[in-house]
């Protein structure tokens, strides 16, 4: 029997209630340290899906989204994730140290590891 526990957390992304898309990117960030999830997660087009968490106005949603973005960028998606509008959102999280650290600690960790040696 298989669950495709994964398809489900990204069902919820889709959903109007905050909690769920909460729960929903929690999941993803947790599971796509592995390198296999994070794979079915981008084939099943989840990239945009994560990237909208960054406008979320909880701040858990945000937080995972980072940090799945983290996980998920690789030399095969890297151009999807690192479209210029991206960037700038993470970009300004980086620089939001003083309104929220783990925000800036996230982000500053993502651009460090994918976009500091592009430029």
């Amino acid at each position: 029997m298989k669950l495709n526990v994964l398809e489900l957390y990204l069902d919820c992304l889709t959903e109007p209630n905050e909690k769920l898309v909460e729960f929903g990117i929690g999941g993803i960030c947790n599971s796509c340290v592995d390198p296999a999830n994070a794979a079915i997660l981008t084939q099943c087009d989840g990239i945009p899906l994560v990237i909208q968490c960054l406008s979320s106005p909880v701040r858990n949603t945000v937080n995972y989204a980072l940090g799945a973005l983290y996980y998920l960028c690789n030399k095969s998606n890297r151009e999807e994730i690192l479209k210029p509008e991206v960037v700038d959102v993470i970009e300004r999280y980086a620089a939001a140290q003083t309104v929220n650290v783990s925000f800036s600690n996230l982000a500053k960790a993502f651009l460090d590891k994918h976009v500091s040696k592009d430029k």
